[in-house]
């Protein structure tokens, strides 16, 4: 097929070949009079054949880009022109002039003594007054971010050390509670009444029923403790506790028990001076710990004063204040580790932290089979939550010091004390408690060089080889060190465990997490509303 334009413009005929001799018109146009040169025509072409493959590559690019979006010529005319005419975006220039020259002050020394806006208004009322240039601009930015930087780092210090000193402080409505069933203790025969009863004395000692063990000073927390456990059994007939306490809160905890009854599970109250076995003969390295200068400067001590705060971060921060908490050199956070001794009769034991709430039954774990271990507890170096459920040896000792590295593996999983299930006819047939006084006694004569934390390092290496791990839905752990603990699980768990300083009895306790623990307080005894327990 043929296109042929006749040399003076006036028509256009359209022609095919059937051969190489032979040819026969299709259509033949006629056109009107000539409005325009043939050079001028020509001229034409030349120039749109030579623009069209770029206005084709632009178009297609600018499509690819999004002005397949443009429903107008004149909306493609804006994003096409300043190509066509080799014109850069300002706003893009300008974002690379001001990196450069951020880049630049970068590195350069702040002057001293330059007036820095408080807040952004005030930096665009001063560029505005100022004339700043662009340079200047960037330094006073800069010299601004890093003052906030610097204000936020040290306002998140001072919010931690806050928090770790309401953590150590004892709440007036706890305080409150103890002087008031102390007083009741004095005055009210009642409340002095025989724990247990003298006809059900011989089941303290019966190995048929469930033996609960906890050593606190908290009534409160004793009390939600004893109550969810009762509540949450399918036989409270058959539930023991046995609590310890010091000898300053013994009238009071006895007062609150011998006053408000959780039959038919049964309770004795014991002060630690009760126990003829607790001697200091016995106990000589406990002793030693709470009369050691450089342990009490460490936990009593200012926990702020010397500290190089640049060179640690606020969650490290957050953990070594953890670890100063003084309950650390408490007998009664040591007691756990003479059982044996103190209950010689009992066979099977679990022992329970004052910061817990039983959610299930814990009847089955008096069938649980350990295999002729020890301690039956929940590991903490595996699970979804990379802060609680991540604890290994390294986390608790210092194996730059030569005992250690040489005694512990520092990827070794730890376990977790809370909620744990003792077999105490094997315990009696190992040497742990002199393992742990070995070790307390080695780490005081050495300052606390191999670790800081109090009672749960030196029982991981005294009870190493001891250790049955039980299924971690047992013991959930972590409500009192974040708030990002997952609900559902927490429902799910048998026993919740608040480990950290956000205790559910404290204001800083998570409010999300706190009725777990506050359904199982009574509010309606007159002590708890007397004395405006939080609620």
């Amino acid at each position: 097929m043929q296109l042929h334009v006749s040399p003076s413009m006036r028509s256009i005929t359209i022609s095919s070949s059937s051969n190489e001799f032979t040819t026969s018109d299709l259509m033949k146009i006629k056109l009107a009079a000539r409005h325009i040169s043939y050079r001028t025509l020509f001229h034409t072409i030349l120039i749109l054949a030579f623009l069209l493959p770029f206005v084709f590559i632009l178009t297609a690019l600018v499509t690819l880009e999004g002005a397949n979006k443009c429903s107008s010529i004149d909306c493609l005319g804006r994003r096409l022109g300043p190509r066509l005419l080799g014109r850069v975006d300002d706003s893009e220039r300008l974002a690379r002039d001001f990196y450069t020259i951020l880049n630049e002050v970068s590195t350069q020394e702040i002057p001293h003594g330059l007036k820095l806006p408080d807040s952004f208004r005030h930096l665009i009322s001063d560029i505005k007054n100022n004339r700043y240039d662009a340079k200047t601009f960037a330094l006073v930015l800069r010299a601004m971010m890093e003052k906030f930087e610097r204000d936020i780092r040290e306002s998140k210090f001072a919010e931690l050390t806050n928090k770790h000193f309401a953590a150590s402080s004892i709440p007036k409505g706890i305080h409150c509670l103890s002087l008031k069933l102390t007083d009741e203790y004095s005055s009210n025969a009642h409340a002095r009444r025989q724990l247990p009863s003298p006809e059900l004395l011989p089941l303290l000692l019966n190995n048929s029923y469930h033996h609960f063990i906890l050593s606190t000073d908290n009534i409160l927390a004793a009390s939600v403790v004893v109550s969810s456990a009762v509540q949450s059994s399918s036989t409270p007939e058959k539930i023991v506790f046995h609590i310890i306490t010091d000898k300053k809160t013994y009238a009071g905890m006895h007062s609150w028990f011998a006053l408000n009854s959780v039959a038919p599970a049964i309770v004795e109250v014991k002060g630690v001076h009760q126990f003829d076995w607790l001697t200091k003969e016995n106990v000589p390295v406990l002793e030693a710990a709470e009369r050691h200068n450089g342990v009490r400067n460490y936990y009593h001590g200012n926990h702020v004063a010397g500290a190089n705060l640049t060179e640690t971060t606020p969650r490290r921060f957050a953990s070594k204040l953890q670890s100063r908490s003084p309950k650390y050199i408490s007998l009664l956070n040591h007691l756990r580790i003479y059982i044996p001794e103190l209950f010689p009769n009992l066979d099977k034991v679990v022992f329970l932290d004052d910061d817990i709430v039983v959610q299930r039954d814990l009847a089955p774990l008096w069938d649980l089979d350990l295999g002729g271990k020890v301690n039956g507890a929940v590991e903490t170096c595996r699970g979804d939550d990379e802060w609680v459920m991540s604890k290994r040896l390294r986390n608790y000792f210092n194996f730059s010091h030569p005992l250690i590295a040489k005694h512990l593996d520092p990827e070794e999983c730890a376990w977790a004390y809370g909620m744990n299930v003792f077999d105490l006819k094997a315990w009696r047939k190992t040497n742990i408690r002199e393992t742990y006084h070995s070790w307390l006694r080695e780490n005081l004569r050495l300052n606390l060089a191999m670790w800081k934390l109090g009672t749960l390092p030196p029982a991981l290496i005294a009870f190493k080889g001891h250790v049955h791990v039980i299924d971690s839905s047992w013991h959930m752990l972590g409500l009192g060190y974040q708030n990002k603990t997952d609900i559902e699980n927490v429902r799910k768990a048998a026993v919740i465990h608040y480990n950290g300083q956000s205790k559910p009895w404290l204001e800083i306790g998570f409010e999300h997490l706190r009725p777990f623990w506050t359904k199982y307080v009574n509010y309606s005894n007159d002590f708890i509303r007397n004395c405006h327990i939080l609620e």
